[in-house]
C-alpha cells in the first residue's frame, strides 16, 4: 500500500510546489496613463473699443459754379473758376467701436478738419473790358461717419483691415476775397451739412493686449453745396460739386475688458487632467 502512495505524493508535491512558484512570480502587464491634454481656450471676440486719431488729408474740389448777373454779363447766367486749389490740412478725430467677431467690427467716428487754405482765377470782361481776379478763401469741416471694417485676421500682432463708412459733413466756408485790379470784393461765406462717406484700409499692431497702434489711407468724398454768398457786384451766390480728399491716418484703439483685444490677447493654455488611472487587480 505504502509502495503506491509514495509515488502519488511525489507528484502531487511536484504540481503544488511548480504551481506556487509560477503564481509568485507572475507579473501583470504595465499599463500606463495617458498623458495630460493642452487645450487652448478660445478668446472672446466681442468688446468694446474707444478710438483717437490724427491725419493730414489733401483736399480737391471736383468743381465750382457761380452765378453771373447785372453789370458783369448782359443776361444773367453761370461761369467757374478758371483755376482752384486746396492746400493740405490737419485733423482730429475720436470714436467708440464694438467688435462682434474675430472678423466684424464697427464704430461711429467724429473727425473736425482744420482750415484748408482756397486759391483761385477767374477771367472775364469787367464794364465791357477784359479782367482777372484772384480769389482767396478757406474752408473746414466736422466729418460724422458709421463705419464698418473686416479684419483680415492677425499675423504676428499685425491686423490688417478694409472698411467704408456712412455719414455726413457740415462743410463752413470763409469769406471769399475776390480781388480785380488791387480793388477786393468780399463774398460771405456758407455753411450747411453735407451728405458724405468713405472707403479705408490699413493695418493695426499690438502695443499692449488692450492697446493697438491704427495706421492706414482714408478717402472720403463730400457732395457739393453752397461755397459762397452774392456779393454787389453782380456775381453769386457760389457752389462747389464736391470734396474729395485722401487721407494719411494714425492712432490708438483701446479695447475694454479683461482679455483685451481679440486680435491681441492670447488663447489661455488648460491643461486637462483625466481621472486617476487605477490598475487592475489580479486575484
Amino acid at each position: 500500500m505504502l509502495k503506491i502512495l509514495k509515488p502519488l505524493l511525489a507528484t502531487a508535491a511536484v504540481l503544488f510546489s511548480g504551481t506556487a512558484f509560477a503564481a509568485d512570480f507572475y507579473e501583470p502587464p504595465v499599463i500606463e496613463a495617458p498623458p495630460p491634454q493642452i487645450i487652448e481656450k478660445e478668446v472672446s471676440h466681442g468688446g468694446w473699443y474707444i478710438r483717437g486719431d490724427v491725419d493730414y488729408h489733401w483736399s480737391k474740389l471736383r468743381g465750382t459754379e457761380y452765378i453771373t448777373y447785372g453789370c458783369c454779363t448782359p443776361d444773367p447766367g453761370s461761369d467757374s473758376f478758371d483755376t482752384t486749389d486746396l492746400k493740405g490740412a490737419m485733423s482730429l478725430g475720436a470714436g467708440v467701436g464694438y467688435k462682434m467677431s474675430k472678423y466684424f467690427r464697427a464704430d461711429l467716428t467724429a473727425d473736425y478738419w482744420f482750415k484748408s487754405d482756397f486759391r483761385g482765377s477767374t477771367s472775364g470782361t469787367c464794364g465791357g473790358v477784359p479782367c482777372v481776379s484772384t480769389d482767396a478763401s478757406s474752408y473746414s469741416a466736422l466729418l460724422l461717419l458709421a463705419n464698418a471694417y473686416v479684419d483680415l485676421g492677425s499675423y504676428h500682432g499685425v491686423t490688417p483691415y478694409v472698411g467704408a463708412g456712412l455719414g455726413g459733413a457740415y462743410v463752413k466756408w470763409d469769406d471769399l476775397e475776390n480781388t480785380i485790379g488791387g480793388t477786393t470784393d468780399v463774398h460771405g461765406g456758407a455753411s450747411g451739412w453735407r451728405f458724405a462717406w468713405a472707403v479705408m484700409a490699413g493695418a493695426s499692431y499690438c502695443l499692449t493686449s488692450n492697446l493697438e497702434l491704427d495706421a492706414g489711407y482714408r478717402y472720403s468724398r463730400i457732395e457739393g453745396g453752397r461755397m459762397f454768398e452774392e456779393s454787389g457786384i453782380g456775381v453769386g451766390p457760389g457752389f462747389d460739386k464736391g470734396i474729395s480728399t485722401h487721407e494719411a491716418r494714425a492712432g490708438l484703439r483701446y479695447a475694454f475688458g479683461p482679455s483685451g483685444s481679440a486680435n491681441c490677447a492670447q488663447p489661455e493654455i488648460v491643461a486637462y487632467e483625466p481621472p486617476v488611472y487605477e490598475p487592475p487587480v489580479y486575484k
